[in-house]
């Protein structure tokens, strides 16, 4: 597969891959798949265009792009040891004090210039390295794209357009002979910079404060400012070459003065190997697992609250999408956590599909038919449940409360939330943990500095420019936002315990949700059955209630306080609100008898008795809106009541009142009165209202935003692979000229003309011979191709062939042939 002669372009290179190598390209690069290029040469064109070449560097980590920003600025081609004294030096001391990292350069090149090869971005032998000529022109440094390495143009650069005269007086000045013309002058003024004994003695009769200036510009930026009457030493320096003018107020230290000045590197620090991560505590793994299974429990409950919570129909959706701030702090008061863990909570249940829109006219959101099937499952599936869908998310709760590019606040469930690099920083720390042993916590900043060398081009202050929210800490580019976001987010959800990564959590990111699910299980409480009612009106939960239990306790008693135990308080509310739902005094203390591990403290029963008695005495319908009871007293006290003017209710017969209000309003403004009314229906039946009814239609997941075209499968890259090998063989096909053809000016690669009569000649006779053609071809749509066919069969205006580009057979209507031309006989196969 290698060739005698070094490849002159890079479709050369490309084809003198093996099929292995092409598919390791296309896996590392998938946007150069879409679509399937045709050929080598496509594939290559395709390889350097712009945004493919700013993908791929983006994917690079920071030596592999070192080694390609020192390419840049090296000469092209430039050979295997130029490069390898660009990222360790020349060996000579500069006067800065620096750990030698020459050893770790030497051993690491090899596999960063692979990185670069494997994925296109350099070609050549060792000998003749060459940086894709777009990805030069990316790091290659310019005044308006200053290179990362601080060097600045060479010579032959900033002297372009510089008058002949001027580049004769730089040398005089700099100590060199005159020459005959602009171009040996460059040369000579190169020469002299890049010879380390010459440019030595140069620099020793230089003013200290010239050798000032030199230091200030040496490691960059390498532009500087002059006056028009530039002090002695910047105008010693300039005399002589040193500093070249880029206009008439800038100057500029040329490249070659730059690399001597540097000891011969192009980076002041290379960072051939990644940084540590480094253990910020040594945890007991049993303890980090239990601490981990007890937020996982802690996240259940918050998350089943939250769907509680938005039971009977949540929040109204703002227009332009999302949860409003008013909203957001009510559902942060209500689960007892601040609006940023809140947000994070909301996300969740809305990205594992648990809460959706309701898709009504007046929209608002609720808990989706699958919140229902959830919550069936067992604990520990419902948390993996959970954890996968926040692996897999591209919504980011930590961007809530910024704002966007256009100044817009960024709100929950908005529109705006999504970053697609999300999953992979998510996946990529909860890695960096694995590879630490069980129950150590990384260090934070040492993790930051870890993920920053293996992207050092993603998320940068562009793209935080994008979502200016706020950050957790120092870290300002976007990946470093969202691996702080992520270690907050992994301890919430129980993912992390202390700090480290638990047993469960490493089981879900090697073996899957059912492994996690097991070592989760023994690790959860078992809900209890029971309760302790106590005296002062109070019942303690002290653990998890089963479902049924925990189900009517939340109608019959208000949650007082959590943590370990959950606190219950009856109020005259509550137990309205169970008899509001169809439940009758006796039902009440038979579920309390058969609930509470103590007995039922009189209070209690009194309490329930009471407002048994009071409820459902005023009974409430539609008139606009009206008020019986049979008692006329208490209709005389509501009517005596300053609290009802607002009401304006009228007598309309010694047991009945009408009001203007509508029904659902006239009840809760008697209930805030003191009263239990009940609402009847038309027949004077009373309604029961029964918490949580409220579903929306079914609904997915939403779908992550994908960072790019997804990696492909090996059967995809075989595929694709054998597609561009029988293209290139078709493109690459060399065609036999008819001996009485006349010398033709189209050009290589063009589509064959021939006449339909010619055509059909060239296919029979080929379809005889058993020989191979080339023939131009439009399909249906209009698109055209070059294919290499060996016809079969020519019959009823179509040809049967055998089609090497597509490695089948296939049938062509002939009138859809632009023109046949027989292969030479070297250019068979």
């Amino acid at each position: 597969m290698g060739t005698t002669t070094p490849p002159r372009t890079l479709a050369e290179a490309l084809r003198a891959r093996g099929d292995e190598s092409l598919a390791g390209l296309l896996r590392a690069r998938p946007d150069l798949l879409n679509p399937v290029p045709n050929d080598i040469t496509q594939l290559a064109t395709r390889a350097g265009t712009r945004a493919s070449v700013v993908r791929a560097l983006e994917h690079l980590d920071r030596f592999a792009l070192q080694t390609a920003e020192a390419l840049a600025v090296a000469p092209d081609p430039a050979p295997y040891g130029t490069l390898l004294s660009l990222l360790t030096g020349d060996g000579l001391d500069d006067g800065e004090q620096r750990d030698d990292a020459g050893a770790a350069v030497t051993a690491a090149l090899p596999g960063a210039l692979a990185t670069l090869r494997e994925q296109a971005l350099v070609w050549g032998e060792d000998d003749r390295l060459r940086l894709v000529r777009t990805a030069r022109e990316l790091l290659a440094p310019s005044p308006q794209h200053p290179s990362p390495t601080g060097l600045g143009p060479t010579v032959a650069e900033a002297t372009a357009g510089m008058s002949p005269g001027r580049l004769q007086e730089i040398l005089a000045a700099a100590g060199l002979s005159a020459t005959h013309d602009p171009v040996s002058a460059v040369a000579a003024l190169s020469s002299l910079f890049t010879d380390r004994t010459r440019m030595a003695e140069l620099l020793d009769t230089a003013p200290v404060e010239a050798l000032s200036v030199l230091d200030r510009l040496v490691w960059g930026p390498p532009y500087g400012e002059v006056t028009p009457n530039p002090t002695p030493p910047v105008k010693w320096l300039r005399d002589r070459g040193l500093l070249l003018p880029v206009s008439t107020r800038t100057v500029v230290l040329p490249r070659e003065a730059a690399l001597h000045l540097r000891a011969g590197r192009a980076h002041r620090v290379p960072e051939p190997v990644p940084p540590a991560v480094a253990a910020a505590a040594e945890r007991d793994p049993q303890a980090v697992d239990r601490a981990a299974a007890s937020q996982a429990f802690t996240a259940l409950a918050t998350v089943e609250e939250l769907l509680k919570l938005w039971n009977g129909g949540g929040p109204a959706i703002l227009r332009a999408g999302g949860l409003s701030v008013r909203e957001l702090k009510r559902t942060a008061n209500a689960l007892d956590v601040t609006e940023p863990i809140a947000a994070f909570w909301i996300e969740l249940a809305y990205g594992a599909g648990l809460l959706a829109s309701d898709g009504e006219t007046d929209e608002r959101y609720a808990p989706t038919p699958a919140s229902d099937e959830w919550l069936d499952l067992p604990a520990e599936d419902r948390w993996t449940h959970l954890a996968t869908a926040w692996l897999a998310a591209t919504r980011t709760p930590g961007l809530v409360g910024g704002q966007d590019a256009k100044g817009r606040a960024l709100s929950a469930l908005g529109p705006e939330l999504d970053r697609s690099a999300a999953p992979d920083v998510r996946r990529r720390v909860l890695a960096l943990f694995a590879e630490l042993p069980p129950g150590t916590a990384p260090d934070a900043e040492t993790l930051l500095r870890r993920l920053r060398w293996e992207r050092p081009l993603r998320g940068g202050p562009a793209a935080s420019a994008t979502a200016q929210g706020p950050a957790p800490t120092e870290g300002t580019d976007l990946r470093s936002r969202l691996a702080l976001w992520t270690l907050n987010e992994a301890e919430l959800l129980g993912i992390t315990g202390r700090g480290a990564l638990s047993a469960q959590a490493r089981a879900l990111l090697a073996e899957g949700e059912k492994a996690a699910a097991a070592r989760l299980a023994p690790l959860l409480p078992d809900p209890l059955d029971h309760v302790l009612l106590q005296a002062d009106l109070t019942a303690v939960a002290p653990g998890p209630l089963e479902r049924p239990l925990a189900d009517m306790l939340s109608v019959l008693a208000d949650v007082e306080s959590k943590g370990g135990a959950t606190v219950y308080r009856f109020t005259p509310g509550s137990v309205r609100r169970a008899l509001d739902a169809g439940q009758a005094a006796t039902d009440l203390h038979a579920f309390l008898a058969a609930h509470s591990r103590t007995p039922v403290p009189q209070p209690l029963s009194y309490l329930i008795d009471d407002v048994a008695r009071r409820h459902g005495h005023l009974r409430i319908g539609a008139a606009a809106a009206y008020v019986r009871c049979d008692d006329e007293a208490v209709l005389n006290e509501i009517l005596a009541d300053r609290r009802s003017t607002g009401l304006r209710l009228r007598r309309l017969a010694p047991t009945v009142l009408a009001s203007r209000s509508d029904p659902g309003s006239l009840l809760e403004a008697l209930r805030d009165m003191g009263y239990a009314p009940a609402a009847e229906s038309a027949d004077g039946d009373v309604l029961i209202t029964r918490a949580g009814a409220r579903r929306t239609p079914p609904r997915t997941p939403p779908a992550p935003v994908p960072e790019g075209p997804p990696v492909p499968d090996d059967t995809l890259l075989g595929a694709a692979v054998r597609a561009i090998r029988a293209g290139d063989t078709a493109a690459t096909a060399v065609r036999k000229e008819p001996a009485d053809a006349p010398s033709s000016n189209a050009p290589s690669g063009a589509l064959p003309r021939t006449t339909p009569a010619e055509t059909l000649a060239t296919v029979q006779a080929a379809a005889m011979t058993g020989s191979t053609v080339w023939i131009g071809y439009v399909n249906a749509d209009g698109a055209a191709s070059q294919r290499v066919i060996a016809p079969v069969r020519v019959e009823g205006g179509f040809v049967t062939a055998y089609d090497h580009t597509a490695d089948e057979v296939r049938t062509y209507p002939l009138h859809r042939i632009t023109g046949v031309a027989e292969l030479a006989e070297d250019g068979k196969g």
